[in-house]
């Protein structure tokens, strides 16, 4: 099996292990409403190989990072679609933003206080 085939193998076997389904399941429908779960789904491989000129069998290696994480959902009703994010970016950033704000008030009520080290004659 030459390299071309052994990649592609591997991408086949690790694309049907990280997908939406795999993350959430099927889509949901209850009544007039579809529910379609959004996930993001990422792939990541690398390799290497060499060897020695004189070596019939050089060396080699490789590896990959496969990832899903929950994103949102599709809602689809008879008005419209929309997109439900899973993340709230306002209230994120607004948590960010106190989290930095009671962050400076502390540093600012406590204060640095500098200590003088006063050496007695000798």
């Amino acid at each position: 099996m030459d390299i071309q085939q052994l990649l592609q193998s591997f991408a086949e076997r690790v694309s049907t292990s990280a997908s939406v389904r795999s993350v959430y399941g099927d889509p949901v429908v209850v009544g007039d409403r579809t529910v379609i779960p959004v996930a993001q789904v990422g792939y990541a491989f690398g390799g290497g190989g060499g060897g020695k000129a004189e070596s019939p069998n050089g060396g080699g290696g490789g590896g990959g990072k496969v990832f899903a994480r929950p994103s949102g959902a599709l809602e689809v009703t008879p008005q419209g679609t929309r997109f439900i994010d899973f993340v709230d970016r306002p209230r994120m950033g607004a948590a960010l933003a106190l989290g930095f704000l009671l962050g400076a008030a502390v540093v600012a009520l406590t204060g640095t206080r500098r200590i003088e080290v006063v050496k007695s004659p000798e």
